[in-house]
């Protein structure tokens, strides 16, 4: 049976709202409508309002003030003296009818001194760098630094990465022509390239080295460095993407496991099937991707949606 919660003598506790296992240390004010969930830890200095939802095993650490409008799912840290607002246009003692809601989804960390404005998102996962500002949604997974909150990374499921060519390398024999990424039906698939003093050429065929037969294509290019495309499933479209030249770096999450591939040859592509996850981001300035996809357009065959996602898969 969970301990009662815990409140120190010299904190200001006036909801009741409180789960079993939860401590709240000294001199903190907890107004009467917030809410907490079990097992998470306050530490000192810390305010939290009334219309405050916090879920379970959640670290708020010293030196925290959590507005009317945030949204705390199970597992997030929140570092120390981490910033959050709850009002785009604050005015002295002109209050909103409503204040905007801030949702933190379960097991994001927000580290020290990070300023989040209000109504943004931080996905399942994310990881939020010390010091970095965040104005707007945060994907699942990703690790965002700096002042301008841009993505630097996904955060392993397992620590896995990995170059394409590495993945299609074979020391001692053949170099295979496909090979398994071990997340969902991913592959990457070797594609034939000749060259001479003329140039070099790349091609593939169906179904040989493209595995089903193309309804259309789309090419993405020009894209800024720290932008990310993608950030979706399909339900039933595959897709074989191509960097024909720079290079990008692919995520793929089969909601249990995730991988990111670098591609940054022509002689590389990576067939991804439907019910995967996948994210295109890190884009050379040069980088041009050739995507060729099973169905025409369908925005209903679209799962934008992480959580969304991990629910169907798992299911």
């Amino acid at each position: 049976m969970k301990a009662e919660p815990f409140a120190h003598a010299l904190s200001d506790v006036q909801s009741a709202l409180i789960g079993p296992g939860t401590r709240i240390w000294q001199f903190c004010v907890v107004l009467p409508g917030a809410r907490i969930g079990e097992d998470c830890n306050i530490c000192s200095h810390c305010y939290i309002e009334n219309d405050v939802i916090i879920g379970d095993r959640v670290t708020v650490k010293s030196g925290v003030q959590l507005w009317d409008g945030l949204r705390i799912g199970n597992g997030v840290f929140i570092g120390p003296n981490a910033s959050f607002a709850n009002d785009r246009f604050p005015r002295s003692r002109v209050r909103p009818e409503r204040f905007e809601e801030t949702q933190i989804d379960d097991g994001a960390s927000i580290g020290s001194g990070a300023v989040i404005l209000p109504g943004v998102r931080i996905g399942a996962g994310a990881m939020i760098g010390a010091g970095a500002i965040v104005t707007k949604n945060v994907p699942p997974h990703a690790i965002v630094t700096g002042p301008q909150a841009r993505i630097m990374g996904y955060a392993p499921a397992g620590g896995r990465s990995a170059e394409a060519r590495r993945l299609l390398s074979a020391p001692g024999g053949e170099v295979p022509r496909v090979r398994p990424t071990g997340i969902g039906g991913v592959m990457i698939h070797r594609l034939t390239c000749v060259g001479d003093m003329r140039g070099n050429l790349s091609a593939g065929e169906v179904p040989k080295d493209i595995p089903f037969t193309p309804k259309r294509y789309f090419i993405v290019y020009d894209v800024p460095s720290e932008k990310t495309r993608g950030e979706h499933a399909h339900r039933t479209c595959h897709q074989f993407l191509v960097c024909v030249k720079g290079g990008c770096s692919v995520v793929v999450d089969d909601g249990k496991e995730r991988l990111e591939i670098r591609l940054d040859s022509p002689e590389i592509g990576i067939h991804i099937p439907s019910m995967i996850w996948g994210i295109q981001y890190k884009y050379s300035r040069d980088a041009v991707l050739l995507v060729f996809a099973s169905a025409h357009y369908d925005p209903e065959d679209y799962i934008r949606d992480y959580g969304e996602f991990v629910r169907l898969m798992s299911g």
